[in-house]
């Protein structure tokens, strides 16, 4: 099976990013477009570029028919979707089947299991894999009530369809838990289409760690490290960094082994990443979910093993087995990643579209910018608002740090606002510094930044 053109169906830095391992590996992209990214720095760098609709992504990169009628109207062989968008719809994968398409990811079967939460508890705990006490389905507010009196409060809700935060509830009180279920299974089924909702226990001083797997139709299954990914803002992750700190080694090795176990049981192919919540008080970890697709935060993965995962990925999907035994992986060093995205911090977190009109990124050895911005570039106001991701590497984590502080001091972006300012101050802060991270730990210090910026 050989990939010699492939339809793209993303946009943004996601879309170039793909489109140089692309042309790493010889083959020709069609970059599928909004008409509010024709113009766009991946759409110029594609080898083509095809409009799928209008701006409104339901119109153009959520269309599935439309993405799978380009594919084919321009002779590609495969569908790379990228993160976000249809990269977890098993309807997109099944459609690429049936047009004899091969899709760059894992199969729809895998994307089902693992997209519904409930289900990969289950296959979880079939695997050996530690999950938090917590429920099956919730049909109702009384038995959320029941399930939190037998799991203990507080609780944490949950869709089942879910992701990014949306459905999540964080339940104190049980005379709340009937509002919240509520509102709760309105928001999934108004975000997802499912209203099914469950319970886990809520782990207040956790930190979120994954680990990035890749899985051949062999059966062979390899880990490529673990991320921290505890620095979030509303559930959405802020900044990145591999390998994870202040873990022992032991530990490092279980989480590891632990997504490989689970990924080797179910059979899962393509590049995934198998997330936790490890509770830094009781030393422990438990199975979160699975994401099934690349990653945000694959380049830190990459920068400690020298490994392009998206290459990966292709030579996956055109059913070569992997290319690496465990043995045969080293990690070097330490990375970080921090997310730029246009937004006003001290105006919490305010989305600002418009028109770059200084984009002057940093240079130098062991700096890495994933971005599709330029001087000029119009920002839009219809998609996700980030705009780069920052990667930068160091011998050892300190070093790391001073470098990513350096680099966010010399970016220079004018014209619109955005959370450079902010990532500034986190990696100056002392709890990161120390390795103290948590999933509050932006919640803890945003007063400080505020007071900061006022002054």
């Amino acid at each position: 099976m050989t990939i010699k053109r492939v339809l793209i169906a993303n946009r943004g830095e996601i879309a170039l990013r793909v489109i140089r391992a692309c042309q790493q590996l010889g083959i020709e992209t069609v970059l599928a477009t909004s008409e509010a990214d024709r113009d766009s720095l991946p759409a110029q760098l594609a080898d083509r570029a095809v409009c799928i609709g209008p701006a409104r992504s339901a119109d153009s990169y959520l269309n599935v028919r439309a993405i799978v009628t380009v594919a084919q109207a321009t002779g590609c062989d495969a569908v790379h979707p990228g993160y976000g968008f249809l990269s977890e719809n098993p309807s997109l994968v099944d459609a690429c089947q049936s047009e004899g398409l091969i899709f760059v990811g894992p199969s729809g079967a895998h994307m089902r299991k693992m997209g519904n939460k409930i289900a990969a508890r289950t296959l979880a705990r079939e695997a050996g894999v530690p999950t938090l006490p917590g429920s099956e389905k919730i049909a109702s507010a009384d038995d959320a009530v029941k399930v939190a009196e037998r799991v203990g409060y507080p609780v944490m809700m949950k869709a089942a369809a879910g992701g990014g935060g949306r459905g999540m509830k964080i339940v104190h009180d049980p005379s709340t838990l009937p509002q919240t279920f509520t509102s709760a299974s309105a928001e999934a089924g108004s975000a997802f289409g499912d209203p099914t909702l469950y319970l886990e226990r809520y782990i207040a001083n956790a930190r979120h760690i994954e680990v990035q797997v890749l899985g051949d139709k062999f059966g062979n299954v390899i880990h490529v490290g673990e991320r921290d990914c505890s620095l979030q803002r509303r559930h959405q992750k802020v900044v990145e960094e591999a390998p994870a700190p202040g873990v022992t080694e032991e530990l490092r090795e279980d989480i590891r082994s632990a997504a490989v176990k689970l990924a080797k049981n179910i059979g899962y192919e393509n590049a995934g990443t198998c997330e936790f919540i490890y509770d830094e008080d009781a030393k422990t970890f438990y199975f979160l979910e699975m994401n099934t697709r690349i990653q945000v935060e694959h380049p830190v993965s990459e920068t400690i093993s020298g490994i392009d995962l998206v290459q990966e990925q292709f030579r996956i999907a055109a059913g070569e087995p992997l290319r690496f035994k465990q043995s045969d992986i080293t990690f070097r060093g330490h990375a970080l990643e921090c997310r730029i995205n246009a937004e006003i911090a001290e105006q919490g977190f305010r989305p600002n579209a418009g028109v770059i009109t200084t984009w002057a990124p940093p240079v130098g050895p062991n700096i890495r910018l994933d971005t599709h911005c330029y001087t000029g570039y119009q920002v839009p106001m219809y998609y996700d608002s980030m705009l780069a991701k920052l990667i930068v590497y160091g011998t050892n984590r300190d070093e790391a740090i001073a470098r990513m502080r350096r680099a966010l001091e010399l970016f220079e972006i004018e014209g619109i606002g955005t959370t450079v300012p902010f990532l500034h101050f986190m990696m100056g802060r002392p709890e990161f510094a120390e390795g103290k991270v948590s999933t509050h730990l932006i919640d803890t210090v945003m007063p400080e930044f505020l007071a900061g910026r006022k002054a």
